[in-house]
């Protein structure tokens, strides 16, 4: 592994700094382009893909799966049959528990196709039947990756790892994409949500029936208020019609083990009240260094019918996660030590006694060479948090034309975010205490819609309100000394309960009430042609006080911003689109929409918040902040028959009033402010293509293309740095994906591969991780589809045995970067600067699964 420098023709300006590693060898491997494994199934699959583009409508998007039935129809201060589209009216119909229908978007995101395969205009859906044959356990969102245009990255395997999950969708982050789970807000995917959860302490992976995605901004519905780059809705199974339930049963390397359990009442009396519970526990070891990765999870859901088509619903959801997280890594900690550096924690006294000589300036050997030797490892770094969240739905048909749907939510959550750092002594004379974030989350809305078909109209209409009391605090507590080789008191449990502190070192209080409108109309001139108009407003104002800021640890003179507030006022947000089906097999669509991103909120220095910064940085930019905007203009075009789906989808954003986080210095205490880095411009498209050849057998490629540049210059502590053209941080330019499946009675085998290209580390460009391939194996077989078993084993259906090998080619690799935020350039640290996670080696899966 090592450093180069290489002229870039598409920058056309100074070289930048390369960092390689070595793909399945310890010894470094100079090249001038990350090559492809010489691993001879990545290349077979390549030299396969004669067609290059997007939209599996066999291998991804017609992986819905059926519902039951309604019955009612940063730790650091900084396989089924492809549908096919005539040119006919798509007529409504009663869904049923035979015969299922997948919601998937036409124009106005809300219109119900009966087809179960076929994603329309700027939507597509994800179903059951792809997310199990992941490992169990793994994060839906890395499943979503298999579609053209989405980024998906974490340092271990399952993305579960809350620290260092990273998504992006058409070079928008998580915290610019809307997340929904039965049309309740998820809020902001940050590892330290402000105003909601992470999906997977949501909802477990077992009880998802689909993610629906939309690619455009234009969701005037979705209850987000940060849908710059389009939504995720995540949709929970319904309880069964049948008494029954499931059990898996997961296993993998590094100790992994994945257990979920649910049992279905079944319909309780003749009206089909029914509902089911389960229970989920994730358990397993870090892949670097020392530390549990464990969670546990309660879902429920109930549903009680009301007459032939109306219901109410509530889904409730608890879940418990403590995890240590994978060490960061800087550049250079990368090119002189190794990909393998890790914390010093190790369970025992010699893991302390480690720390505490780093902090005292003896490090260890393999750091002689670095600048910062202090901050390339910490003793430990820890999430531990709780979430309750819940609701409950009324669907009520009002009349054949009328609907009224109202959901009334709530959600609470407390949260340690642990550090060991070096900087900051106990009382007893430890020169190490542990620093804790402790963020709370008290939050309660409504969503009320209204849906009305006449004539050529789909009509429809609602509001959402939301207020959110978020409190963000951060405390120092004592660590154990060792002295004469004894520890002063007993090593804590960094996965336990933080109480006592010795100092409070900041505090905000954040309040905000959100309120959003939206009214549209999906106007059918002809059967096959459909035009769409509608607008969402938005009014959300933040108020932020009780603030405190320690002295002693920032320094003399520090302030923190507090006393203040900032109102986002959007009243006409428009969103126009049409979709038009012709000839047996073609679609044709475009969607224009304009969107608005609310003011974030988070702990000191933590995020792109103008809230999150000193009282003095806050009332010299206040005049600059504006909430980020963008208009998205896309067009696309699908094909699909019984042996080729094809598609090309692509866009054109304007993005306003970029606010982000820069920063300089070390990682642990940055010189880190706001700043509006004004525009961005991106231009992209995705292109896939799904060959069925034979039957059973599918076979995908796409490729995404991304040119999204900085507007400007961005300006710093009155020092211009060149950042105009330079493609975005963290998001690659160019990525490939492929997957060859096979399905056949009850066996399902697939291998996949994806290569992501370079990417911008530092904001100059002068610092860019190399692109890399990644390629998995999975094989699933369903004992339940033999006769043997059928007639022999009548109480279990569906026994499912899955084996499947992650990063089959052991390739090193940076995963997640940023997650600290992004250096300016190598003049300003970013060799240093520590906001890289390496992605995870070769792994082992396996789970058997049944249902009753």
């Amino acid at each position: 592994m090592h450093w180069k420098y290489e002229s870039l023709s598409e920058d056309n300006e100074k070289p930048c700094l390369y960092l390689f590693f070595s793909c399945t060898h310890n010894r470094p491997v100079e090249f001038r382009r990350m090559r492809p494994s010489t691993f001879s199934l990545t290349r077979l699959l390549l030299f396969s893909s004669m067609f290059i583009s997007i939209g599996s409508t066999s291998a991804m998007a017609s992986a819905a799966t059926p519902d039951t039935g309604s019955g009612a129809p940063r730790k650091h201060a900084a396989t089924s049959k492809p549908a096919t589209t005539a040119g006919k009216p798509t007529t409504k119909r009663k869904p049923s528990s035979k015969e299922p229908s997948t919601y998937l978007s036409s124009t106005s995101e809300q219109f119900e196709v009966t087809s179960r395969h076929l994603p329309h205009g700027a939507v597509v859906t994800i179903g059951q039947k792809l997310l199990s044959q992941a490992p169990a356990g793994t994060n839906p969102l890395k499943t979503l990756a298999q579609l053209p245009g989405i980024m998906f990255q974490s340092a271990e395997p399952q993305g579960i790892d809350i620290w260092s999950n990273q998504v992006f969708m058409h070079g928008f982050q998580q915290q610019q994409i809307g997340m929904t789970l039965d049309g309740m807000p998820l809020g902001e995917q940050t590892v330290r949500n402000y105003n909601g959860l992470n999906t997977i302490q949501a909802i477990s992976s077992e009880n998802v029936a689909r993610i629906v995605v939309s690619q455009s901004a234009g969701a005037e519905s979705v209850a987000a208020t940060n849908n710059l780059g389009g939504s995720f809705d995540y949709v929970s199974r319904d309880p069964s019609h049948k008494l029954g339930g499931t059990i898996n049963q997961g296993f993998g390397s590094y100790a992994n083990f994945h257990t979920f359990a649910r049992v279905d009442s079944g319909d309780l009396n003749r009206s089909g009240t029914r509902f089911y519970a389960s229970y989920m526990r994730q358990d397993g070891q870090i892949w670097k260094g020392t530390g549990d990765q464990f969670m546990q999870q309660v879902n429920a859901k109930f549903l009680q019918p009301i007459g032939q088509s109306s219901s109410i619903s509530a889904f409730f959801d608890w879940s418990d996660l403590h995890q240590f997280s994978t060490a960061d890594a800087s550049p250079e900690v990368l090119s002189n030590v190794g990909y393998n550096v890790s914390n010093y924690y190790n369970g025992r006294q010699s893991g302390l006694q480690q720390a505490i000589n780093a902090a005292n300036g003896i490090y260890p050997s393999s750091f002689s060479k670095l600048k910062d030797p202090a901050d390339s490892a910490y003793y430990d770094a820890v999430l531990n948090t709780v979430d309750t969240f819940g609701g409950i739905k009324a669907h009520m048909q009002m009349t054949d034309n009328l609907t009224w749907d109202t959901t009334a939510y709530g959600h609470g959550e407390s949260n340690q975010t642990t550090w060991t750092t070096p900087y900051y002594p106990s009382p007893n004379g430890s020169p190490l205490s542990e620093l804790v974030k402790e963020p709370a989350i008290r939050r309660f809305g409504i969503i009320s819609q209204a849906h009305y078909n006449i004539a050529h109209n789909e009509i429809s209409g609602g509001v959402w309100y939301e207020n959110n009391h978020y409190q963000s605090p951060m405390y120092a507590y004592e660590m154990p000394n060792i002295v004469n080789g004894q520890l002063t008191s007993a090593l804590p449990n960094p996965l336990g309960h933080w109480s006592d502190p010795f100092a409070k070192i900041y505090n905000q209080t954040y309040n905000t009430n959100t309120f959003t409108a939206f009214v549209q109309d999906t106007y059918r001139v002809l059967p096959n042609l459909a035009l769409h108009f509608g607008f969402k407003s938005v009014l959300a104002t933040t108020n932020v006080g009780n603030g405190y800021i320690n002295d002693d640890y920032y320094g003399s003179g520090a302030n923190i911003t507090s006393g203040v507030g900032l109102t986002t006022s959007k009243p006409f947000l428009p969103h126009i689109s049409a979709d038009w089906h012709f000839l047996k097999h073609h679609e044709l669509f475009f969607d224009i929409s304009e969107n608005v991103h609310t003011y974030a909120q988070s702990g000191y220095k933590l995020s792109a918040s103008p809230f999150a910064i000193s009282q003095t940085a806050f009332d010299a930019g206040r005049n600059s902040f504006r909430p980020e905007t963008d208009w998205t203009y896309a067009a696309g075009y699908r094909y699909s028959s019984q042996i080729i789906g094809a598609s090309v989808y692509a866009y054109r954003t304007n993005f306003n009033n970029r606010l982000q986080q820069v920063t300089s210095g070390s990682a642990v205490n940055p010189v880190s402010t706001v700043s509006n880095v004004g525009g961005v411009t991106m231009n992209g498209v995705d292109a896939a293509i799904t060959i069925m050849p034979v039957k059973h057998l599918s076979f995908t490629n796409s490729i995404s293309y991304n040119h999204a540049t900085y507007d400007d210059n961005l300006q710093e502590a009155g020092v211009s740095y060149h950042t105009r053209g330079k493609q975005i941080i963290n998001y690659p330019r160019f990525m490939y994906k492929t997957r060859l499946s096979y399905d056949w009675q009850g066996l399902t085998a697939y291998v996949d591969a994806s290569y992501t290209g370079k990417r911008n580390y530092s904001y100059t460009g002068d610092v860019k991780v190399p692109g890399y391939w990644l390629t998995n194996l999975g094989v699933q077989y369903n004992l339940g589809k033999l006769p043997y078993f059928q007639k022999s084993v009548s109480t279990v259906k569906d026994l499912t045995l899955n084996f499947s090998v992650t990063n089959l080619q052991n390739n090193r690799y940076i995963a997640t970067m940023g997650e600290n935020g992004n250096p300016l350039s190598i003049s300003q640290g970013a060799l240093e600067f520590q906001s890289m996670l390496v992605g995870a080696p070769r792994m082992f899966f396996g789970s058997i699964s049944a249902n009753f």
